[in-house]
């Protein structure tokens, strides 16, 4: 099975593509953009897509909630749960205080604000598609380049760790999904991710559609909206529960959501990822 996901190698999307715990034999597909390795599913150039949905620290990844709305269609079958060390690489005999830019992924410069206020405020900040993109161009680039991103960027590129663990605190996590075609079948332990819009002119509707998971006694483990894209003041809500979608309480709760939500989206129900 072919696993699309944010390349090149040596991100920490790669990383998270070994802990998928499939059946084994996987092919890692590195991409160029998360809508590229979204679409490599809907086309069948990949079986499945790892995506990074959340951080601990950032919150979420809105590129690839978009997706899931705006081009419905893949199910979710794993989540991922990755603890992310970001490192601050250079070239070999690179001295801090020589950084003139540092470049990453828009995520981990958020993940790291402490540290670069505190020790590059004069350093230029630019994103880059992925953090091994970023590596490769400091490998290639000029003296003062500087890349943040993992060890195995380092390794690959041939950087120096001129600093370890630069994130704002050490619990930091990233929450990936496999996406593919099916979703799995209940293992007593699962969790089921969905969107919705709600009827803007009917007061109550967000407090109706909790209604449906509590009359039930089920967890609500995630909840946050977006914009919908389409005018002020329209959103979408991403919601995850724990059960599955096909035992009685999910189904009866699900049923309840789809007759009181304006869209639905079900993204499929999963096993739940143990705690790193």
């Amino acid at each position: 099975m072919r696993i699309a996901y944010l390349g090149p190698p040596g991100t920490f999307s790669e990383e998270a593509v070994a802990r998928c715990d499939l059946a084994g034999g996987e092919e890692p597909l590195p991409c160029p953009s998360f809508a590229e390795a979204y679409d490599s599913v809907v086309d069948g150039r990949a079986g499945g897509a790892l995506l990074p949905v959340e951080n601990s620290l950032e919150g979420a990844v809105g590129t690839v909630l978009d997706l899931l709305v705006l081009r419905p269609g893949l199910q979710v079958r794993r989540e991922v749960l990755l603890p992310v060390r970001q490192h601050l690489l250079a070239r070999p005999g690179t001295a801090v205080e020589a950084i003139e830019k540092v470049l990453s992924h828009p995520q981990p410069f958020g993940q790291c604000a402490a540290f670069l206020r505190s020790r590059l405020g004069a350093a230029a900040q630019v994103a880059t598609h992925s953090t091994a993109d970023a590596a490769r161009q400091v490998a290639e680039g000029p003296a003062g380049w500087a890349a943040i991103g993992s060890r195995a960027a380092a390794s690959r590129f041939g950087l120096a760790i001129l600093a370890e663990s630069i994130q704002d605190a050490d619990e930091n996590t990233t929450r990936f999904l496999l996406l593919t075609g099916h979703d799995e079948a209940p293992t007593g332990r699962d969790r089921t991710s969905l969107a919705f819009t709600l009827d803007r002119d009917r007061p109550g509707g967000l407090y109706e559609v909790m209604g449906e998971l509590a009359a039930r006694g089920i967890n609500l483990s995630r909840l946050e909206s977006r914009p919908l894209k389409q005018a002020l003041g329209h959103y979408v809500f991403f919601m995850d529960f724990e059960g599955h979608r096909l035992e009685p309480a999910g189904a009866a709760a699900l049923e309840g959501l789809r007759a009181r939500a304006h869209r639905f989206y079900l993204f499929g129900s999963y096993p739940q990822a143990p705690a790193p």
